[in-house]
């Protein structure tokens, strides 16, 4: 049977295939790999822990509005006393001088009684929502501007304000809310829905594209090209027809190939473990998938292009390491500024500024209403106007930290296009310098 004759092509990719099983076959028996691999995922164990912790601990309910008080000592709750029409605040005026006498309600009916009506991943924010499920605003008694304090023409109602910031690209949304709508939410609801969302975007960001985005190209990149040439092995792998700059890229194709499916399980493990524990009215988070998804291949970009650049930086000087180090300790700087002003346009100069912007733009996909529900957060704990005190929801913090918007002020996808594609930019820059570094060097 005839063969095929052998091309150029056909040459090359024995070539590559070669250099890739090669470079394989030495991180599959080094130690080093798998203390490296062995560490990563125990860190992210040991937070995931953390996480596990929090969606069972059970956040005390709180009677933001005060109506589960009784002001007056005459066993009536406010709340019960108000809806009947006798004065919560006289001892001699109560539903018990009725005919017949009303019985007391318990107190704990007033409590989270009147929660958030509105839903995180619904497809976009409303002008207004809320709705008054205690009936304190609605009360027949009450006149029209009473039940309009918003003045936005709807009775009992809340009124969402954005207020675009003159300084940035950014803005923070106001809660105009009638007197009675949504006072009182619950806090357990609402801390579960926000550090959930909060851990994974976190996580996303943190844990993934920093930590195991920088940590594993560090001690596993940086000596891809420097230890070969260190050893002596270099000879044999330039002595084949083949130039320096494709021995530069298979080798990070090699390493790839150890580092990436190590990332899908654990991008893949950490959605099952927030799809499970998540707060969900199913079984299972299915709409968290596609901000996972985004972790992974920020993630995985992330650690092509630190892998080149470590490659490189190993190629351009026996300790590469060292120099790698503040490139990381940059990152890491440009990592906790993207989490607080997003715009900033020093993170165009970084690595992991265009590999958040991923995770920010999924994000917005699936939840979009994720910054009315930060706002609502702020608000809800301040009780009936304020007068109960001015602390937020537990939750609502967080995940104002973990959670920005793309800083590009562009829509969701063109966002994640345009950093997906600067990030592929960034790489083959750095894959064709580290290429003609390489290409300048002696081999001892």
């Amino acid at each position: 049977m005839a063969t095929k004759p052998d091309s150029v092509y056909r040459g090359m990719d024995r070539k590559a295939a070669a250099i890739v099983e090669f470079t394989l076959r030495q991180y599959r028996t080094k130690n080093s790999t798998w203390v490296v691999l062995g560490v990563g995922f125990t860190a992210l164990a040991l937070i995931f822990m953390i996480y596990i912790a929090a969606m069972t601990d059970v956040v005390e309910a709180v009677d933001n509005d005060g109506d589960s008080y009784d002001y007056d000592n005459d066993g009536y709750p406010t709340g019960q006393e108000v809806r009947l029409g006798t004065d919560p605040f006289d001892g001699s005026s109560h539903p018990g001088l009725f005919d017949p006498p009303v019985v007391p309600d318990p107190a704990s009916m007033y409590v989270n009684e009147d929660g958030f009506d509105w839903d995180l991943s619904a497809s976009g924010p409303t002008a207004t929502m809320g709705f008054d499920d205690d009936g304190d605003c609605l009360d027949e008694n009450r006149t029209a501007s009473q039940k309009d304090q918003n003045d936005n023409g709807i009775p009992c109602d809340i009124l969402l304000v954005y207020y675009q910031s003159v300084l940035t690209s950014g803005g923070d949304w106001e809660v105009l809310a009638d007197n009675g709508v949504d006072e009182d939410p619950d806090e357990n609801e609402y801390a579960q829905e926000a550090i959930h969302v909060a851990f994974v975007l976190s996580i996303g960001k943190l844990g993934f594209v920093l930590l195991l985005g920088i940590f594993l190209p560090l001690f596993m990149a940086t000596g891809l090209i420097r230890d070969e040439m260190s050893s002596g092995t270099m000879h044999f792998l330039i002595a084949k027809p083949i130039s320096r700059t494709e021995i530069f890229l298979y080798r990070v194709l090699g390493y790839l190939g150890i580092v990436w499916p190590y990332i899908i399980a654990l991008g893949l493990l950490g959605a099952l473990i927030t799809g499970f524990l998540g707060p969900s009215d199913g079984f299972f988070r299915f709409q968290d998938l596609g901000v996972w998804l985004s972790i992974i291949f920020a993630t995985m970009l992330a650690t092509l292009v630190y892998g080149m650049l470590f490659n490189a930086l190993g190629v351009l000087w026996k300790y590469g390491i060292i120099l790698a180090i503040p490139f990381a300790a940059w990152e890491l700087g440009m990592a906790l500024l993207s989490m607080g002003a997003p715009e900033t346009t020093l993170l165009r100069f970084s690595v992991i500024g265009w590999a958040l912007m991923i995770i920010d733009s999924a994000a917005m996909f699936v939840w979009p209403n994720l910054d009315l529900f930060i706002a609502m957060g702020n608000w809800g704990g301040n009780g009936d106007g304020g007068w109960l005190g001015d602390s937020s929801l537990e939750g609502s913090n967080a995940l104002a930290f973990a959670a920005s918007k793309p800083g590009l002020g562009l829509s969701a996808f063109w966002s994640l296009t345009v950093s997906s594609l600067v990030l592929l930019f960034q790489a083959v820059m750095l894959w064709f310098i580290g290429g003609a570094l390489f290409k300048g060097k002696e081999i001892q």
